[in-house]
């Protein structure tokens, strides 16, 4: 009789592992409740490659009444057949609204699968995201992604959203209200931040990140992105701040080390500008001073392009 209930649970362990969103040795993933009704698959803080089949991203779903409310669904189609399937062991409520945080594809791809789902839910972004993307970034996205993870192909069609946002936006979607916050030029010039006011929950997109390291592209501001953050950080406190990539907290813990490391980014290529040298010959001692984000993943190919832009940025208001 032991054996056979022995036997029992190891099928049953067997079948909940083969059901599981697991992505080799990193192990797995699923939906946890945050704060109230909000609910985070938080994923591997890290580029996309092919053990995590393109998914590094943080998607978000706040629970209403009658459906959810899904923020940035992941990075690509197949991986959201995966983000899905747990989502649904959450509720299986309908999403009925997804809102895309900005125009880079590894936060918006698997809208086209969450369409599929539910053909009549609403997706919105800001409008400068839409025209961005079907101008050419989706495109230069998928080839990213599918390079790097080669788990994009087939899956060419992309689902832009259709519902255009701006800054200082109220909506009011089944009972929730989120308010809409666009920079001018963070992360990129396509972002919205959005705040869910019932749980105090405040959705960076990458204008945050932490563990991880993404790039600043010419639509970026390494100045931008500092003095937004520490606008956010003059006002009144919320319960919770999700970035775009790596794990959620207060806000301390969740926005000072990214800050932080764009601050002395931005005091390398102030110093840089006053001796008058190039950012590679300043960057092996702004290294020196970063050593608790050496272990952050892409440093290495992330953080002498990032010390470039800061002093770019720097050399063209001298302009």
């Amino acid at each position: 009789m032991r054996k056979t209930l022995l036997s029992l649970a190891v099928v049953g362990a067997l079948s909940i592992s083969a059901n599981a969103f697991t992505l080799g040795e990193l192990g797995n993933f699923e939906f946890k409740k945050a704060n109230q009704n909000v609910f985070i698959l938080h994923g591997p803080p890290m580029e996309p490659n092919v053990e995590n089949e393109g998914f590094m991203n943080n998607p978000a779903v706040i629970e209403a009444e009658h459906g959810l409310i899904m923020i940035d669904p992941g990075g690509n189609y197949n991986v959201g057949k995966k983000i899905f399937a747990e989502l649904e062991k959450v509720t299986k409520k309908p999403i009925i609204a997804i809102i895309d945080t900005h125009k880079h594809g590894d936060h918006w791809f698997a809208n086209k699968l969450m369409k599929e789902k539910y053909p009549n839910v609403k997706i919105y972004a800001l409008e400068k995201m839409i025209e961005a993307s079907k101008a050419g970034e989706a495109e230069k996205w998928y080839g990213i992604l599918e390079r790097l993870s080669k788990n994009l192909k087939g899956t060419k069609e992309f689902e832009y959203p259709t519902i255009s946002i701006k800054n200082g936006d109220k909506l009011e979607i089944d009972g929730q209200t989120f308010f809409i916050h666009s920079p001018k030029r963070a992360h990129t010039d396509t972002d919205v931040l959005i705040i869910h006011a019932e749980s105090k929950t405040l959705f960076l997109g990458d204008n945050l990140m932490k563990l991880r390291l993404g790039g600043f592209d010419d639509s970026s501001s390494i100045l931008g992105n500092i003095k937004l953050l520490e606008e956010i950080k003059s006002a009144p406190e919320l319960n919770l701040y999700v970035p775009g990539h790596g794990p959620s907290g207060k806000m301390n813990e969740a926005i000072d080390p990214f800050l932080d490391y764009m601050k002395l980014l931005l005091e390398g290529a102030k110093k840089a500008l006053d001796e008058d040298i190039e950012a590679y010959e300043m960057k092996p001692e702004v290294v020196k001073t970063m050593k608790e984000y050496q272990n952050w993943d892409a440093f290495n190919g992330q953080m002498g392009k990032h010390l470039q832009k800061a002093l770019d940025e720097l050399e063209a208001l001298e302009e």
